[in-house]
């Protein structure tokens, strides 16, 4: 039996020079693999603890010191001897002591091990990930306009993004919105937009007059790189209204307006009718469940109604979702609840439910591609990275290019939705 024999945790930097954690696994056959761990800034209030030092004077507070020291420390002796091939075993383990430990400190633990058991077996991450689940390559929702917490607030909306389905592989679609984040950028230029940079996503962030007209600036810039809006590449919208939603009422600070929640369905259903609009997450607050029932029942019929504030990749959130039938397609972060079991777990709830899912990073992200094998082994069909720049995004792009290339996975559809 293929035991775990040692873990070492350490304070890393994330995509914003921020500390996160990574974990060291070995086995007892020799074995070392490590794994990085993410961490948003768009967070939503259900999500895991996230283990944080709390000392001022590193790292303003957001140190990891705690979290990796507890790894060795805390969780090794949970684990120290197991089957490392017994993933849920070992994740059973260590659910117990997310609060003690921190989540960002057992996920790492729980993908350490997941790629240690699968170099040792000579086999690619995602094969033992799936473990029987219809792999393939996922459609890639691309960000090209940043708003929010993503991009100093610039805009309220956090994302707007390119969905490229109208393709047969997955490099066609890639080299489709590269061409549209190319033609965005010249787009925002002739139109006298300054552009300083990216956003935390590497989308565009420029001073937009309003929210629309991101939505406006994208519709264009789809066609102006030779594509068809709504035929082959249509758009998702991550509103993350949670993070402008105050006293009941939905705070657009630079149109100077405020909405109810009925007129924040009414906006949002004017766009999908006025654009090539299939997806839309988090359209209203996290919890607010009445409301995501009405929203779906108006919206649900025509478009992808992605909860990711709303259901934090919880399995108990996710159930009560389905059952009430608020959303219709669920966010999947591995760090919003802290194990791949659990994880596995909502993805499963998913499928069976006849529900879509996406795979996302996190706006502070690392090098890790490890997300890129488990979007393949969740047989979702969609994954949501961030932008075509920035290493860390790219090298869950790259991974999914290395993984086509080599030929037997199929490039899946599964999920968009066609109006």
């Amino acid at each position: 039996m293929l035991t775990i024999e040692d873990l070492f945790g350490y304070e890393i930097l994330d995509s914003r020079g921020r500390p996160t954690v990574a974990v060291r696994a070995r086995l007892s056959d020799g074995t070392v693999a490590a794994a990085q761990v993410p961490s948003g800034a768009s967070t939503g209030t259900h999500e895991a603890l996230e283990l944080r030092d709390g000392d001022p004077a590193r790292y303003a507070g957001k140190g990891t010191r705690k979290a990796a020291a507890a790894v060795r420390e805390k969780l090794l002796p949970l684990v120290r001897g197991m089957d490392a091939g017994d993933q849920q075993g070992v994740d059973r383990a260590l659910i117990p002591l997310k609060q003690e430990a921190g989540a960002n400190a057992v996920l790492g633990v729980s993908c350490a091990v997941a790629r240690a058991v699968a170099d040792s077996r000579h086999e690619p991450l995602w094969r033992v990930l799936a473990a029987g689940r219809r792999a393939s390559i996922p459609v890639p929702m691309v960000n090209i306009f940043s708003g929010g917490l993503h991009a100093g607030r610039n805009i309220e909306f956090q994302d707007f993004l390119a969905l490229p389905h109208g393709f047969t592989t997955f490099a066609e679609a890639l080299h489709a919105v590269s061409r549209i984040h190319a033609a965005a950028r010249k787009l925002c230029e002739s139109s006298g937009l300054a552009m300083t940079g990216v956003a935390d996503e590497g989308g565009w962030g420029p001073a937009l007059g309003s929210n629309e007209q991101a939505l406006d600036l994208l519709t264009r810039s789809i066609g102006r790189a030779g594509y068809k809006p709504g035929a082959e590449v249509s758009i998702a919208i991550d509103v993350a209204a949670s993070h402008f939603f105050r006293e009941g009422r939905y705070h657009l600070a630079t149109e100077n307006r405020v909405l109810d929640e009925s007129e924040m369905t009414g906006l949002l259903e004017s766009w999908s009718q006025r654009y090539p609009v299939i997806s839309i997450e988090d359209g209203l607050h996290e919890d607010a469940w009445a409301g995501w029932v009405r929203l779906t029942e108006r919206l649900g019929p025509r478009l992808q109604l992605t909860g990711d504030d709303l259901f934090t990749t919880n399995p108990a959130r996710v159930r009560r979702g389905i059952e009430s039938r608020a959303g219709n397609a669920v966010l999947v972060k591995m760090n919003q609840i802290g194990t791949l079991t659990e994880t596995f777990e909502v993805i499963d709830l998913v499928t069976a439910a006849g529900w879509r899912g996406v795979v996302s990073a996190r706006s502070g992200d690392t090098e890790d591609p490890f997300l890129a094998d488990l979007a393949v082994a969740s047989g979702l069909g969609q994954i949501k990275v961030g932008s075509v720049t920035r290493s860390e995004r790219l090298a869950k792009y790259n991974r999914l290019l290395e993984l086509e290339s080599e030929g037997g996975l199929p490039f899946s559809t599964l999920g968009i939705v066609k109006k």
